[in-house]
This record gives C-alpha cells, sequence and structure tokens, in this order.
C-alpha cells in the first residue's frame, strides 16, 4: 500500500508498507498514538496522520505518517471512550453522543489512546457531562469549549411528538417550481 512520511522539517518520502501489517497497526492504534515506524533501519516516532480508505469495500488505500518531535506539543483528535452504565438509560432514557473525540494539546510521550467518559454519573434523564466535566491525565490540554456538551440523555418521544415537531419543518418548506403534468408524462408513468 502506498503511503508518506513527512514532518520535523524533513523533506516528505514516498514509501510502500504492507497493507495486513498496516491494518493491525491501525486497528490496534488508531490515529492519536504515537506508533515506530522502521524504514530499512532508521526509526521513526510517527502519527498516522490520515488514512484514505476505498469507499466501496472500506480498505486503506494509502496513509500519511507525521514524523513526531518528541520535545513539542502536539495539537491531535483523541476518540473518546464511553464507560459505565447510566441509571437514566436503564430507566428508558436514549444516550445521545455529542462528541466522539476532543482536540487536545500534550507532548507525545503523554499522549492517551482513548479519552474515558463515565456516562454512570448521569442518573436522572436530561442530565448532561459537559467538556468541563472530562478528566484527562496530567499534561493533557483540552482545546474545546469547556461548556460543550458531550454526551447526554433524553426522554424517548412517543411517535405522535415526533410528527408534531416535524410538521413545522414540512410546512415552511417552499416549492419553487411545479410541472404542470401532461398528456405525455401521464402516458410514461
Amino acid at each position: 500500500m502506498p503511503a508518506v512520511i513527512y514532518g520535523k522539517g524533513q523533506p516528505s518520502e514516498s514509501l510502500s508498507v504492507k497493507e495486513g501489517d498496516f491494518l493491525k497497526l491501525w486497528r490496534s492504534a488508531g490515529e492519536s498514538s504515537i506508533v515506530s515506524l522502521d524504514l530499512g533501519g532508521r526509526e521513526q516516532k510517527v502519527l498516522i496522520q490520515d488514512v484514505a480508505v476505498d469507499p466501496l469495500t472500506g480498505k486503506p488505500v494509502h496513509a500519511d505518517f507525521y514524523i513526531v518531535d518528541m520535545a513539542k506539543k502536539l495539537r491531535v483528535d483523541v476518540p473518546l471512550e464511553f464507560i459505565g452504565e447510566s441509571e437514566a438509560v436503564k430507566s428508558g432514557g436514549i444516550l445521545v453522543k455529542v462528541l466522539h473525540a476532543l482536540e487536545v494539546e500534550v507532548l507525545p510521550k503523554d499522549l492517551p489512546h482513548t479519552i474515558s467518559v463515565d456516562i454512570s454519573k448521569i442518573k436522572n434523564v436530561g442530565e448532561s457531562i459537559f467538556v468541563k466535566d472530562i478528566k484527562v491525565p496530567a499534561g493533557v490540554t483540552i482545546l474545546a469549549n469547556i461548556k460543550e456538551t458531550v454526551v447526554m440523555v433524553e426522554a424517548l418521544k412517543a411517535e405522535e411528538e415526533v410528527k408534531a415537531e416535524e410538521a413545522p419543518l414540512l410546512e415552511s418548506i417552499e416549492i419553487l417550481s411545479k410541472k404542470p403534468k401532461t398528456e405525455e408524462t401521464e402516458a410514461e408513468v
């Protein structure tokens, strides 16, 4: 599989990686873990920066590796891992995950693979967990707005409520032009 490596003031370099080996690495490390890349005896600490995926097969077709300067802070999106069980969900509420990752600034040595969000703290329908409520390891700075909602539990809506909410939306749609029916159109149908 074709790939490119760049960063840390070095010129970009094209390379080829074994697809099977890359898939194993990508599944375990994701795009938020530092990995060592062996370049023929020369080892580089890298992040998997970007992966192009075939839209039909879902297989990766190209990868970008970013060379990490271990002395400089990085800005990285770290995936959120939702743990625990919410009493509000057990009693019939619907868990709504608003964010799936958080942008953080961190030294490469302190970069977490995931950030845990304990949803067991949500006891009642209508409660939320905000960015300010998330505990991160030492050395990690969250860059998102602290008032932003991460996850919440909403009440299950009845079908009538959903239709009532959709009605004003449907009424506000304006039809710009309508083709008059002709005999040919009717015959074709």
